[in-house]
């Protein structure tokens, strides 16, 4: 379940910060045009917990806040809390267009990666994690924030249209947590806000755009990590 196509294709993402109130006619509205994503297995959703990386200057943080045009990220990411299955993503931004990258590890070296403990790069390693071992050994990048959401996502082969529902946004500093049942977590939007993703390669059908009146829309430039760093505090709650 790591949301990309075999193809290296950069895509453009747009980001929107919704209310309780359009999140609800939106998610109808969605439904009625495209298809649930498979990896639902039919609940109509799954829950992300992705663990993120970053400097000992924050580079990340600061080339979001920046809005630097070309940028890259580094996350582990498990689905429902399943230590079964983990992936490696890298996140990279060009001038508006995304492309993630992404490999399997296991659990042994995702808790390697936990600790921040330094592991061997070797020819045989997938790129992604070959980078983020050298950032890591070279530019002392280390796990900073958990973020973790609930996503409701639907899908359009015509254009490879993505359209995600992001519900229950928190953060926890619980790093080595990561890979629990459950871990403190804290809000990050006020109550009844979420994040409206959605994302295109070439084209974006027109019926699409129209029927989810997205020029009515809040645009939302930040990440959610970045808005996870910026508000980041200590206590939570247990989920």
């Amino acid at each position: 379940m790591t949301e990309q196509s075999n193809k290296i294709k950069y895509r453009h993402e747009y980001k929107y910060l919704t209310d309780s109130m359009e999140n609800a006619v939106l998610k109808t509205s969605v439904s009625a045009l495209l298809k649930p994503d498979a990896h639902t297995e039919g609940t109509g959703c799954y829950r992300i917990r992705s663990l993120y990386f970053d400097s000992p200057e924050d580079d990340c943080y600061y080339e979001n806040e920046g809005g630097i045009g070309e940028r890259d990220k580094y996350r582990i990411r498990i689905y429902n809390e399943d230590a079964g299955r983990i992936v490696l993503e890298k996140k990279s931004k060009r001038r508006q267009m995304t492309l993630k990258r992404s490999c399997p590890i296991d659990e042994a070296l995702c808790r390697q990666l936990m600790a921040g403990k330094y592991v061997q790069i070797t020819a045989d390693m997938p790129g992604e994690l070959q980078k983020l071992l050298w950032d890591m050994q070279k530019r002392g990048m280390r796990p900073v924030v958990i973020v973790a959401y609930l996503r409701y996502p639907f899908v359009e082969s015509s254009g490879n249209v993505r359209v995600t529902f992001d519900e229950g946004i928190c953060s926890s500093n619980d790093i080595s947590g990561f890979l629990d049942q459950n871990i403190t977590v804290r809000p990050l939007l006020p109550r009844g806000k979420s994040i409206l993703e959605v994302k295109w390669d070439e084209f974006l059908p027109d019926y699409i755009k129209n029927h989810m009146q997205l020029d009515a829309l809040q645009w939302c430039s930040f990440s959610k990590y970045y808005l996870c760093r910026k508000f980041n505090t200590y206590g939570g709650i247990r989920i």
